[in-house]
């Protein structure tokens, strides 16, 4: 039979399904080919044979092991209970531990347990070398005096400078920076240096050093490190911008505060630093900030009976010119007085009673504790009130110059400092000290 062909292809798979006799092919096997689908009686055999290997098996493990066919002889395997009584061994045999403590040894008969002796050639297995090699834990930690060893590879890690320790109980010391490292007995302190330049007080220098501000003859300077003759000293401009921001309070202290710490049950003046206390014709502009309180301090005392101007500061070079070795700024005072002479006359007025030497005393020729003081500027302000300036301020100064001529003070009140007044402050209130304005 002839292959019909259509435009050179082969004919469809029916014309293929037929041998050249024209009888029918047998199925043909691979890619998209099915398998012909069984019969009916086919499946039903193919299940029934299933079904009895299924049951056959499952019988088969319901038999004891001991009459299995295949393992006729074989008992049964106990199941691990993962608990072995103590002294026996893993087949349930007795055991014995040596004087070791830390292996145990078989007792069955034919092989019994023997402990080695010394040797003729004169090793000896008891021996704590031997038994270290054994792995065995030494009875006794031996005594050892020498040095601990030291790990050379931390010993490396740890850069150069670092000293190891002698002992095992020593701690390691510090590594030392060489760069860091400055001479401590040569010349002055560049901190104590900035401050009779007046650049900055002495903890404001050391706060500017530690953040890298200050730069000597180019270099940047470290924490302690001292400066011989003319150097040139650079401050950095963010330095001068935290100093621009540090704030001057200036308060009108009243009766019972202390300047200072608080003593004896007394507060100290600083409390009043609150925002209900601001006087409501404060001219400088500045806004409260929480860190305004920090680093406030009192430029100068103030004893607890005495009232007027007190001045707290967070910039350094405002205390040292305030209250500094060479500070020259003129305090003023306003001093209320009474004659306490026996020899006067009752109801005489102090100006009259006071003598006009007593009077050229109080302005110079007086000794506080061995040393003389200052010139001091002494006049009258009325016939109870006598007005000081002076230029220096040791402790109680002038209530023991009024006594040394026969005066007692009855009433202090500061009214000046330098170039800023007291003015019209009124009592337990403050104000800024405004940027225009210098002592």
């Amino acid at each position: 039979m002839a292959t019909i062909t259509l435009k050179g292809k082969p004919a469809s798979k029916t014309a293929k399904s037929r041998t050249p006799d024209g009888e029918k092919r047998g199925p043909l096997r691979g890619k998209g080919v099915s398998k012909p689908r069984p019969t009916l009686a086919q499946a039903q055999a193919d299940r029934a044979e299933r079904e009895a290997r299924f049951q056959e098996a499952q019988q088969k493990r319901e038999r004891p092991a001991a009459q299995r066919q295949d393992r006729p002889d074989r008992p049964a395997r106990p199941k691990p209970t993962g608990f072995r009584p103590e002294g026996t061994g893993p087949r349930g045999e007795p055991v014995r531990r040596d004087e070791r403590g830390d292996r145990a040894r078989d007792e069955r008969p034919g092989r019994p347990m023997q402990r080695p002796g010394p040797r003729p050639d004169g090793f000896n297995p008891d021996a704590p070398a031997h038994r270290a090699q054994r792995g065995e834990r030494p009875t006794e930690r031996p005594r050892d005096d020498r040095p601990p060893r030291v790990d050379q590879r931390r010993v490396s890690n740890r850069g150069p400078g670092f000293e190891p320790p002698q002992h095992a109980n020593e701690r390691p010391q510090p590594r030392r920076n060489p760069a860091r490292e400055v001479d401590s007995e040569d010349g002055d302190r560049l901190s104590k240096r900035m401050s009779e330049l007046k650049l900055a007080s002495r903890r404001e220098a050391d706060e500017w050093i530690a953040a890298g501000w200050v730069r000597v003859d180019g270099k940047v300077a470290v924490l302690g490190q001292r400066v011989q003759g003319e150097v040139q000293i650079e401050i950095d401009p963010a330095a001068r911008q935290a100093q621009a921001q540090q704030v001057t309070v200036l308060l009108h202290k009243p009766i019972g505060y202390v300047s200072g710490q608080a003593e004896d049950g007394y507060e100290p003046a600083v409390v009043l630093f609150q925002q209900e206390n601001r006087w409501k014709d404060d001219p400088s502009g500045i806004k409260p900030h929480p860190n305004h309180h920090r680093h406030l301090a009192p430029a100068g005392r103030l004893d607890i009976d005495s009232t007027g101007l007190l001045v707290l500061t967070q910039d350094g070079r405002i205390a040292k010119a305030l209250i500094g070795d060479d500070s020259d700024i003129e305090k003023e005072y306003l001093v209320r007085v009474e004659f306490v002479a026996h020899e006067v006359p009752e109801g005489t007025l102090p100006n009259a009673a006071l003598a006009p030497d007593k009077l050229a005393l109080l302005n110079h020729g007086l000794e506080l504790d061995g040393e003389p003081l200052k010139p001091a500027k002494v006049s009258w302000q009325n016939e109870q009130q006598l007005r000081f300036v002076l230029r220096e301020g040791k402790k109680r100064q002038i209530r023991r110059m009024c006594e040394l001529v026969g005066l007692k003070v009855v009433g202090l009140k500061r009214v000046r400092i330098g170039r800023i007044p007291l003015g019209h402050l009124p009592v337990g209130q403050w104000r800024y000290l405004a940027p225009w304005e210098r002592f």
